[in-house]
């Protein structure tokens, strides 16, 4: 039985030029100060939300994050919801990989967000735009200081 459910109020970044990108970035870190996190794992998940946000600028045009404190049991931690309306990923796999990329980058952003998070969602379906959920738990890191 999945008992998640969000806790508190929901933040929302509507994503369509660059500095929305670091608009998203800051509104995760300030939620994840606000949930205690840990520099590093907060960190994280800022990077991960980074990569999805500049993916939504340069793919799809535009599109929406919401930010939501999340629950599990005692497990509390944030979960950032991306979507758009763009033209979709036609081969999630092979996006997935590290190294690939329709724009000439390293092609390190789906993969390193997913890297970087305890859960990753994504799912597409051509022309119907994309949704990546990423949840991330506040829990003890024991190889941080």
């Amino acid at each position: 039985m999945n008992s998640r459910r969000t806790e508190g109020e929901t933040s929302y970044v509507f994503v369509s030029v660059p500095s929305d990108v670091d608009w998203a970035r800051r509104t995760v870190l300030e939620l994840a100060e606000r949930e205690r996190f840990t520099p590093k794992r907060a960190g994280a998940l800022a990077t991960a939300v980074t990569e999805i946000a500049r993916n939504i600028v340069v793919h799809a045009g535009r599109g929406r994050i919401s930010f939501a404190p999340v629950t599990d049991g005692a497990r509390r931690g944030i979960v950032a919801v991306a979507s758009d309306e763009g033209p979709g990923i036609p081969d999630i796999e092979r996006a997935m990989q590290d190294g690939f990329s329709t724009q000439g980058s390293l092609g390190l952003g789906l993969s390193g967000a997913k890297r970087l998070v305890d859960e990753f969602e994504i799912e597409s379906l051509a022309g119907t735009g994309v949704k990546v959920v990423l949840t991330q738990w506040n829990e003890d890191d024991p190889f941080e200081e």
